[in-house]
């Protein structure tokens, strides 16, 4: 069965690198599955890698295939967020692939792959730092952009507070949280975890 690791986190706890650190190690051959975002592309970012940059009228040849979508109303308009059904489990060919996004999504994601029969094909991966250290690395990572949009990172933090709140991480069954302290050790959990999945299917 192909199986999705789908990683989620509030802002700055490190999931982007984590992601990407994943996707990069070809022991894993980890297939991506990017979001839509209409949010304007950040410093670095490549399109069709971290995110599909999409514009407001492009959603709506999506409309079919669109599995969850979330609207953000940030001081600087509204940027939406999709996760498409592009068939990747369609086919006969067993990959196993790679997400990033938020507990909502993932929760979304998970019943819409359940709706069609692939029960536990998704496996959550939550990363976790303490808000204190995450404030700080927001900021630090905001200051690199060529227009920082402070109020946008706070808005941000607080929302995080409430979308990974205790109870909504209980409802969603997210029982292991991977601790973004010392990556190195973070990543060694992880891969472990994944390897471990994927020798299950095997």
């Amino acid at each position: 069965m192909n199986k999705i690791f789908y990683i989620m986190g509030k802002s700055a706890s490190g999931k982007d690198t984590i992601y990407n650190e994943l996707r990069n190690d070809k022991t894993l051959d980890l297939k991506t599955i990017p979001l839509y975002t209409t949010r304007p592309k950040r410093n670095g970012e490549v399109e069709g890698v971290d995110y599909h940059f999409i514009t407001e009228e492009e959603i709506l040849p999506l409309k079919q295939r669109i599995i969850e979508l979330r609207s953000y109303n940030t001081i600087h308009g509204v940027w939406k967020y999709l996760t498409v059904d592009s068939g990747e489990l369609d086919g006969d060919k067993v990959f196993n692939y790679l997400m990033i996004g938020t507990l909502e999504s993932y929760c979304k994601t998970k019943a819409y792959y359940e709706s069609k029969g692939l029960k536990d094909c998704i496996v959550p991966i939550y990363i976790y730092v303490e808000d204190g250290i995450r404030l700080q690395r927001a900021l630090d990572r905001e200051r690199k952009q060529e227009y920082p949009k402070y109020q946008e990172l706070c808005r941000r933090f607080l929302a995080d507070a409430e979308d990974f709140s205790t109870e909504n991480l209980k409802r969603a069954n997210i029982e292991v949280q991977y601790e973004n302290i010392q990556f190195d050790e973070c990543m060694k959990r992880i891969k472990a975890m994944i390897k471990e999945q994927i020798e299950k299917t095997n």
